[in-house]
């Protein structure tokens, strides 16, 4: 994503997505709406996001005095329930956005293509949702059916039909409350048919954000008279931040990210913009309240709500159609497959005790010297009890791995590994924020990492070792991986020029499920297999010099 801002000429989408008077003002003169100006009113933006089709309360991660904890949070009923608490303190001055990633990344979701979402979307309170770099998934046309099912507004200024090269959804929202007009202008990640299988979004153009944005923000400032901007981006947190700096987006007054799932508990200030992204699986609501007088802020408080469903009853009505949208496939999401004695979680940047299990089935399966996996961020934990371990269900496993791919083989020299290590090490840890892509570090069995996070470019890597024992730059070693179809087939896990590329008959699915049969009960941990020698461990965020933790 180059986001460089360069002014463009061109039309710009030709009309508003929406334009709603709040009930307070409904056939109320202009003399009212003056004086309802004349004094603060208070504006309330609520804003999920990377729901990843988490319906149902789970365990959530979180840090407390330096401590892995473990809570159950989350579930589409509860969150309901929060946005009729809030709409009823500020009735007629609430705004309720979803910012993508939203019909993918779990059992219901992956087995339904997306469609048991949909009624249970159309059941809450949203004004509109945005899509994110997963909602193509499914395809091209399967994404289109299922955000229209939402029965809700769908904003996005840079996706595009490569047939007729119309927009494929309105660029802006603009909502009018209590006298006050908001704007909201939406962007996808430009980076979408490279960040997932290339095939999934077959048929669509991302386009950069320069391509219409200052357009966009003169068009709603001075045209349409938006008193409070607000851009909707699911780029990640890096990207938001660097965007949140450049004098282009001057006008916009927070940026609401997206996509990295990080738990913005503050909005960030940064030089022309505030930015937030309220975490991920339905555990969070982050909600904006904003005093306004005479249309300019003066006063704001921000809260990142936990979904406590204790505390947050599940509505009735979408607690009925979750169940329902559910039931079709609990027999299945329900088979146990095996245990864990350890708690299973994947939140930390560099290794996570989830994948170090994932990427172990794989090199057991096929008997590669080195098995890899992408640094997902995927999946609620799988936490053992009282009763010292904890079923891992077909459900779990879909939490897990959300694209069920062949399983890939291939050959490459350890001079390719390294390089590619470092390529990889780059995306994560880039300190220029445009040149960082993706998840986090790559993950990895048989093989051991030591690299310096804050190293140039190229100079990251420390030292490898493979089966024991030092990388050899001319040995051939032979690695596992899934297959991303559309990649060339020399491509193993972004990695190019592997030889000997084979497609197994079998998917990553397969080799867990027999892996689980055949163990039982497994005790994944942390074992240093990555290992950041200049950052302290663990590492929960990409961000340098920002003041910011995740908790």
């Amino acid at each position: 994503m180059k986001i460089n801002l360069k002014k463009t000429a061109g039309a710009v989408f030709p009309f508003i997505a929406a334009l709603v008077l709040g009930a307070c003002q409904s056939g109320n003169s202009a003399k009212t709406t003056e004086a309802q100006e004349s004094y603060v009113q208070t504006i309330t933006i609520l804003q999920t996001a990377d729901i990843h089709g988490q319906m149902l309360p789970h365990q959530e991660f979180f840090i407390e005095n330096g401590e892995f904890v473990f809570k159950e949070r989350g579930g589409m009923a509860s969150i309901q329930t929060i946005f009729k608490q809030v709409k009823a303190e500020n009735p007629n001055g609430t705004v309720i956005v979803d910012g993508g990633d939203l019909i993918q990344g779990s059992a219901v979701a992956a087995l339904s293509e997306g469609k048991a979402i949909a009624p249970v979307i159309k059941a809450m309170d949203y004004d509109f949702l945005i899509p994110g770099n997963w909602e193509v998934i499914y395809g091209n046309e399967k994404m289109r059916s299922v955000l229209q099912a939402f029965g809700k507004p769908i904003i996005c200024a840079n996706i595009y039909d490569e047939a007729s090269t119309d927009m494929l959804y309105p660029p802006y929202f603009i909502k009018e409350v209590k006298g006050v007009k908001l704007g909201f202008i939406s962007y996808n990640d430009p980076e979408v048919p490279i960040r997932q299988n290339p095939s999934f979004s077959k048929g669509l153009i991302f386009k950069e954000l320069e391509d219409n944005l200052e357009p966009l923000i003169k068009e709603l400032k001075e045209e349409k008279k938006v008193d409070i901007l607000f851009l909707v981006t699911h780029l990640g947190i890096s990207k938001q931040i660097y965007l949140a700096d450049q004098e282009q987006i001057k006008g916009v007054d927070f940026i609401l990210g997206n996509d990295t799932h990080e738990r913005i508990r503050q909005p960030l200030k940064r030089k022309y913009a505030q930015v937030l992204e309220p975490g991920a699986f339905a555990s969070f609501v982050g909600r904006l309240d904003l005093d306004v007088k005479d249309g300019k802020i003066v006063g704001q408080r921000y809260n990142l709500i936990d979904v406590d469903p204790a505390k947050y009853p599940a509505d009735p009505t979408v607690k009925s159609i979750v169940e329902r949208e559910m039931a079709p496939y609990k027999a299945k999401t329900d088979q146990i497959l095996g245990y864990t004695s350890t708690p299973l979680y994947r939140y930390l940047v560099v290794e996570n005790p989830m994948d170090n299990m994932i990427t172990d089935a794989v090199r057991w399966k096929t008997g590669v010297d080195v098995a890899i996996s992408n640094g997902f961020r995927f999946s609620s934990p799988i936490v053992p009890y009282a009763s010292r371990k904890a079923a891992i269900t077909y459900s779990d496993l879909w939490n897990m791995l959300p694209v069920n791919e062949n399983v890939k083989t291939g050959k490459a020299t350890g001079e390719q590994i390294q390089k590619w290590m470092e390529k990889e090490l780059h995306n994560v840890f880039a300190e220029k924020p445009l040149e960082r892509f993706g998840g986090w570090v790559i993950r990895f069995s048989g093989m051991e990492l030591k690299f310096n996070a804050n190293a140039p470019k190229g100079q990251r890597v420390q030292s490898i070792q493979i089966g024991g024992k030092p990388l050899d730059p001319k040995r051939v070693y032979t690695m596992a991986a899934c297959l991303r179809r559309g990649e060339p087939d020399d491509m193993l896990c972004r990695m190019p020029g592997a030889t000997d590329p084979k497609v197994l008959d079998y998917t990553i699915h397969d080799v867990i499920t027999e892996y689980l049969g055949k163990k039982g009960t497994v005790s994944p941990v942390t074992d240093g297999r990555a290992v950041a020698l200049d950052l302290p461990a663990p590492v929960l965020s990409q961000l340098p010099n920002v003041n910011y933790v995740f908790q």
